[in-house]
C-alpha cells in the first residue's frame, strides 16, 4: 500500500472516525486535507498531530451540503497539493427522532449532510480526478443503511442508504475513468456520535448492550474503520468498485 505523493481529502476529520482515517493516510505518506465544519481547534490539533510524524496536512472548513463551499475545498486542496488522489465522505450527523416527531428539520439536516454532502464532494473531486484518470472514493455509511431497524433512526437510515445507492451508481460511472468507489458500513463505533450526549452511565449501558450483540464482543474503535477505508484507497483494491463493506464486529442480531 504505497501512499508517498498521494493526496487525500477527509470530511469530517477533526474528530473520531474521520481523525483516525486522516492519521491513518499521514502515516502511510499521503498529504491531507483536514475537513471539518464546527471546531476549528480540533480540526487544527490534527493537523499538528500529522506534522509532527512528519507529513504535510492543510485544514479547510467547510459544510460539505453547500455547493460553494466543496468547490473551494477543492480549489485549496489543489492549489495547496496540486491534485486530488483520493477522497473519503466521512462527514455525518445523526439527528435521531422517531418518526412522529421527525420535524422537516431534522430530515432535511440528515439528508444534507450525509447523503447531499456525499454527493457533492464526489462529483466536485470526481472532476479533478477524471483528467487524469485515477482515483479512489470511499463513502462512509452506517449499518442502518442495510434497512437495519433501529428506534430514532429512520431519517438517518435512509440517508446512509442512499450513500449505499450512491456509491452503486458513482462506481458505475467512473469505473473507465480509472476510478474506484467503495463504501464502508460501520457499526458501533466508540465515538462522540455514538455518545450522542448521553451521561456516562448511560453510554456504559449502551455499550454494554451493544458488546452483547457482538460476535467479537466488543465495540469497534475508530481504528478499525480507519483501517478499512486505507485498503479501499490503496491500489491493492484496484480490482473492487461499487461494493459496500460491513465493518461491525459480527452483530449477530442484524444478520
Amino acid at each position: 500500500m504505497d501512499f508517498k505523493d498521494k493526496v487525500a481529502v477527509v470530511t469530517g476529520a477533526s474528530r473520531g472516525i474521520g481523525k483516525a482515517i486522516a492519521l491513518a493516510f499521514a502515516r502511510e505518506g499521503c498529504a491531507v486535507t483536514i475537513n471539518y465544519n464546527k471546531n476549528p481547534d480540533r480540526a487544527n490539533e490534527v493537523v499538528e498531530a500529522i506534522r509532527e510524524m512528519g507529513g504535510k496536512a492543510i485544514v479547510v472548513r467547510c459544510d460539505v451540503s453547500k455547493r460553494d463551499e466543496v468547490e473551494a475545498m477543492f480549489k485549496t486542496t489543489v492549489s495547496e497539493f496540486g491534485k486530488v488522489d483520493i477522497l473519503v465522505n466521512n462527514a455525518g450527523v445523526g439527528m435521531e427522532a422517531s418518526l412522529l416527531e421527525t420535524t422537516d428539520e431534522i430530515w432535511d439536516r440528515n439528508i444534507e449532510v450525509n447523503l447531499r454532502g456525499p454527493f457533492l464532494c464526489t462529483q466536485i473531486a470526481a472532476r479533478h480526478m477524471v483528467p487524469r484518470r485515477y482515483g479512489k472514493i470511499v463513502n462512509i455509511s452506517s449499518n442502518s443503511g442495510f434497512g437495519v431497524a433501529v428506534w430514532g433512526e429512520t431519517s438517518y437510515a435512509i440517508s446512509k442508504a442512499g450513500v449505499i445507492a450512491l456509491t452503486k451508481n458513482t462506481a458505475f460511472e467512473l469505473g473507465k475513468y480509472n476510478i474506484n468507489v467503495n463504501c464502508i458500513a460501520p457499526g458501533s463505533i466508540d465515538t462522540d456520535m455514538l455518545r450522542g450526549g448521553r451521561s456516562d452511565e448511560e453510554y456504559r449501558k449502551l455499550t454494554e448492550d451493544r458488546k452483547k450483540v457482538s460476535s467479537l464482543g466488543r465495540i469497534g474503535r475508530p481504528e478499525d474503520i480507519a483501517n478499512a477505508v486505507i485498503f479501499f484507497a490503496s491500489d491493492d483494491a484496484s480490482f473492487i468498485t461499487g461494493k459496500t463493506l460491513l465493518v461491525d464486529g459480527g452483530r449477530w442480531d442484524f444478520l
